[in-house]
């Protein structure tokens, strides 16, 4: 949100904030949520809101119990997010983006760039063994969004993948997560913690 100096919040303190003060889209910060915006299943440094049609999971590292990333899958596809610290003035995507590259490159896949609604985006190409033993191609879409200290990794999967423009709707989906990036200080490139809701925790006996 904007901050008003000191000067004007004298005169205008009981006049409500315009909203031209919030972005006309997202991903959001958490701290720049338009009025009116749906309630939100808190998972830490992301709030996601409810999607029609695509069920949230969260992958999980079993050795550890450490949520790794957050995942809203559909009929179609899914997309896979993460979000890492960033600084708060800088591009981090596109220090991130050759480092992906060569990590996919090494593995024997290809990564190439695209243009995409929120800029350059990486087409990727690994070859993975199917659950009957062959051998096939999975084809995924990474794209990477600078926020406020923050930036958010969004992994799509399926036809939203292989399909860029049929994959509208769901552009949208990432449009609309919000980022809670919290003071602290953490290390440039560190992902955010996220957490499980509180109703998904397993209870130990």
């Amino acid at each position: 949100m904007r901050r008003r100096r000191k000067s004007e919040e004298s005169v205008q303190e009981d006049v409500d904030v315009s909203t031209s003060d919030f972005p006309e889209s997202g991903p959001y910060d958490a701290d720049e949520l338009p009025p009116g915006d749906p309630e939100r299943v808190d998972l830490g440094s992301l709030l996601i809101a409810p999607e029609h049609g695509r069920e949230l999971r969260l992958q999980v590292d079993e050795a550890s119990g450490v949520v790794q990333s957050v995942v809203l899958a559909g009929s179609d596809g899914a997309v896979e997010l993460r979000v890492f610290a960033a600084p708060r003035h800088g591009d981090l995507w596109s220090e991130a983006r050759p480092q992906i590259a060569s990590e996919i490159s090494s593995h024997g896949g290809t990564a190439t760039e695209r243009d995409g609604r929120w800029g350059t985006e990486l087409v990727c190409r690994v070859q993975v063994q199917t659950p009957d033993g062959k051998t096939g191609t999975q084809e995924s879409r990474i794209i990477g969004i600078n926020g406020a200290r923050w930036m958010l990794r969004a992994t799509l999967l399926g036809k939203p993948a292989t399909d860029p423009d049929g994959a509208g709707d769901w552009e949208d989906v990432i449009s609309r997560v919000a980022v809670q990036r919290g003071a602290g200080a953490m290390p440039v490139g560190e992902a955010l913690p996220v957490t499980m809701p509180p109703q998904a925790r397993r209870v130990e006996s």
